[in-house]
This record gives structure tokens, C-alpha cells and sequence, in this order.
């Protein structure tokens, strides 16, 4: 049986190695944004987005790597690592901060893909932030009933996973409308020669769907679903990892968007 202990270091070190590779898509994103802003085509909310979601990612990491190395340092062990302290429940919110911003880059994309159609988001929009507001309220309860337990109260088991499944369905439907967009606007036209270019044209369209829908996002937010209903210690270890995770796949967004290969 995977242990609490077990499973928060192997989350930190997943984490560390999910963090150097979202640094290193920021800053290349940086460079690409860079040069399309000296062309006059940077779009301001997204940059905005962007940052906050990276200086995000990179608090939570923070906080864990001085976990580690505080906890390490007071006892030479790793004994009792997955318990919570406050700094880990700032962590926490960090995370609902990072799953937010994730979700507010992916509407805002489908809004402005759906042609500024604010009906298409509403819904999605309104799930993502009572997700936000559930989680809030779990960190709350932790830190009041049991502020040292490596995972929550049982009392709170249910909130928590309203936490996580709102904004899964805020994923869901946005993924849903982008992919749906997608395939629309890269479908090859009746008449065409079906050979080579429609094979270049799967292959585009694939990786459109991929990376423009933010199908990572939404794979690792069911899986972390998955595990916190079944109340598994695996989800320390998926928890963290998609902290990362709701930085990188938007950052993949941005880089396509900056070398101008994105479907509009």
C-alpha cells in the first residue's frame, strides 16, 4: 500500500521536473511573445494571464521545496512529510489559484474563437468559480478541524471533490466547444484531393485538438478526480503534478498562438 509519507515525495519530485520543463516553455514563450509584441499583435490579456499563471505555479513549487528541505533538515527524515502545516494549506490555495487561471485561459480562448460569444462561456465560467469557492472553503475546514492530517477530514471528502469535479466540467464543456470549433474550421472541403493533404490535414487537426482544447488539462483532472473520490494516497502525487500541468497546457496555447500556427 502506497503511503502518504511515500506518495508527497514522489509528488515533489514529479512537481520538480514538471516545473523545469514549465520553465522552460515560459521563457520561450516570453521570447516569442517578445517578438510578436514588437509587431504590435500581443494580446494583452493573455500575456496577463500568462504570467500570473506561471508566478503561480512557481509560488506552490516554492512552498514545497521548502517543505522538503525544512522538514529534512529539523528531523534527517522524510517521516511525517505529508502532514499539513500552514504553509502547506497556502500551497493548497495555490493550487485552486493555478486551477482557475488554467480554466480562464482555455474560456477565454473558446470565447474568442467562438467569435466573442459570451453565451458559450457563461456556464463553464460559473462552474470554474464555484469550484474555486468550494475548494476555498475545504482549505478552511482543514486548517479549523484538522490542520496536521495528510489528507482531508472525511466530513469534508465531499466538498472536496465538488471542488474538483466543478471545474472538470468547466473543462469538459470548454474543451468540448473548442474541439468541436476545431474539427469545424480545419475540416478538409467537399472535392479536395484526398491524399497526402488529408493526411497532413488529421495530423494538424489532431494536434490542434490536443493542444489548443487543453485535452492534458482535462485528462489530469479526471484522473485526480478519480483518486480523490476513491480517497487514494496517489492523489498527493497527482495533486501536485497538476499544478504544473494547468501551467504547461496553456503555455503550449500561447507558443503555438506567438509562432502563428494557431487555428482561428
Amino acid at each position: 500500500m502506497l503511503g502518504n509519507d511515500i506518495a508527497a515525495l514522489i509528488g515533489f519530485a514529479c512537481e520538480t521536473a514538471l516545473w523545469g520543463a514549465n520553465c522552460v516553455l515560459f521563457f520561450l514563450s516570453l521570447g516569442l511573445l517578445y517578438r510578436k509584441g514588437r509587431r504590435g499583435d500581443l494580446n494583452l490579456t493573455i500575456f496577463i494571464i500568462h504570467c500570473l499563471l506561471f508566478v503561480t505555479c512557481t509560488a506552490h513549487f516554492g512552498i514545497e521545496f521548502n517543505h522538503f528541505y525544512t522538514t529534512l533538515n529539523s528531523s534527517n527524515t522524510v517521516a511525517g512529510f505529508a502532514n499539513e502545516t500552514k504553509a502547506l494549506l497556502a500551497a493548497d490555495v495555490f493550487i485552486s489559484i493555478c486551477d482557475l487561471l488554467g480554466d480562464a485561459m482555455l474560456l477565454y480562448r473558446c470565447w474568442v474563437m467562438w467569435g466573442d460569444a459570451r453565451w458559450v462561456i457563461i456556464l463553464p465560467v460559473l462552474s470554474a468559480v464555484a469550484g474555486f469557492i468550494c475548494l476555498l472553503q475545504v482549505v478552511h475546514f482543514v486548517a479549523t478541524l484538522s490542520p496536521a492530517a495528510p489528507v482531508p477530514p472525511a466530513a469534508v471528502v465531499p466538498l472536496t471533490t465538488a471542488g474538483y469535479v466543478l471545474p472538470l466540467c468547466t473543462n469538459v464543456m470548454a474543451t468540448g466547444l473548442l474541439v468541436l470549433k476545431i474539427w469545424w474550421m480545419t475540416r478538409v472541403p467537399a472535392g479536395v484531393d484526398y491524399g497526402l493533404q488529408r493526411s497532413n490535414n488529421l495530423a494538424n487537426r489532431a494536434t490542434a485538438v490536443i493542444i489548443e482544447s487543453g485535452l492534458i488539462y482535462l485528462f489530469t483532472q479526471l484522473i485526480l478526480v478519480v483518486l480523490i473520490s476513491i480517497k487514494h494516497p496517489a492523489e498527493a502525487i497527482v495533486g501536485v503534478m497538476a499544478v504544473q500541468i494547468y501551467g504547461i497546457a496553456p503555455t503550449l496555447i500561447v507558443i503555438r498562438g506567438a509562432l502563428g500556427i494557431n487555428t482561428k
